[in-house]
């Protein structure tokens, strides 16, 4: 689906007479666009998160079932030099995660919908290339701290009540590369990242030989997420 999305970018890119970013000499928009020191915008997209375990023995594992949510958030950028962007990028991430506990013959212990709500706060380092007309890719990468409003972390409840408990605060690093399209009033930017959390998420059921959380000696998020910045 991803790859579906590329192509569909790439070719309305080439279709479009007003932006002519792959002709020979096209008319180049925006032209002062990334001289200015400070930049404002706003991005929309959409995620697929999944975890991470780390098992203390060898059993059978967790199965995982994805699905998509959606991202919206803010970007600040400021200029270091005519390659380098320093970018703050807070933003909203909605996904939904299911996991299937082995062990269990009845649906309702073996299932638990983890549903997750992360604030995201990421500094964020972009390396451009110089500019090929009315286009110019990119690679990003970085650091920050998520909130995760749906963790359950306070709840007295654990899994033997059915409430799956992960920890609120998330550290990680994300990755991931784009091309920024210079169009005739605004510069487009559609991007692939890869998120991965450094700490461990999970807050362990009260009972220590839990069959739920158990056998976890760690647990962390990793994702895929398309955003589409509007500058």
């Amino acid at each position: 689906m991803i790859r579906q999305i590329w192509l569909l970018l790439f070719a309305l890119s080439l279709s479009g007479p007003e932006v002519g970013q792959f002709n020979e000499k096209p008319i180049l928009n925006l032209q002062n666009e990334d001289k200015k020191f400070l930049n404002w915008g706003y991005f929309l997209g959409f995620n697929q998160y999944d975890f991470k375990f780390e098992y203390k023995n060898d059993l059978p594992d967790i199965l995982v079932s994805k699905s998509f949510g959606f991202n919206v958030g803010l970007i600040g950028e400021m200029r270091i030099n005519e390659f380098l962007d320093l970018r703050f990028e807070p933003g909203l991430f909605y996904t939904l995660r299911e996991l299937g506990f082995p062990g269990f013959t009845s649906e309702n212990e073996a299932i638990r919908e983890v549903r997750s709500t992360y604030i995201s706060f990421p500094l964020l380092l972009k390396v451009s290339t110089r500019r090929l007309g009315n286009w110019k890719p990119f690679v990003i990468g970085g650091a920050g701290m998520a909130i995760n409003l749906g963790s359950n972390e306070d709840s007295l409840d654990d899994n033997s009540s059915g409430t799956f408990r992960m920890k609120r605060q998330v550290f990680n690093y994300e990755l991931g590369f784009g091309i920024d399209f210079y169009l005739e009033y605004f510069k487009f930017s559609p991007s692939i990242r890869g998120v991965f959390a450094i700490s461990d998420e999970l807050v362990p059921d009260n009972d220590p030989n839990s069959p739920w959380t158990g056998n976890i000696e760690a647990l962390r998020t990793r994702g895929i997420f398309v955003n589409f910045t509007f500058e």
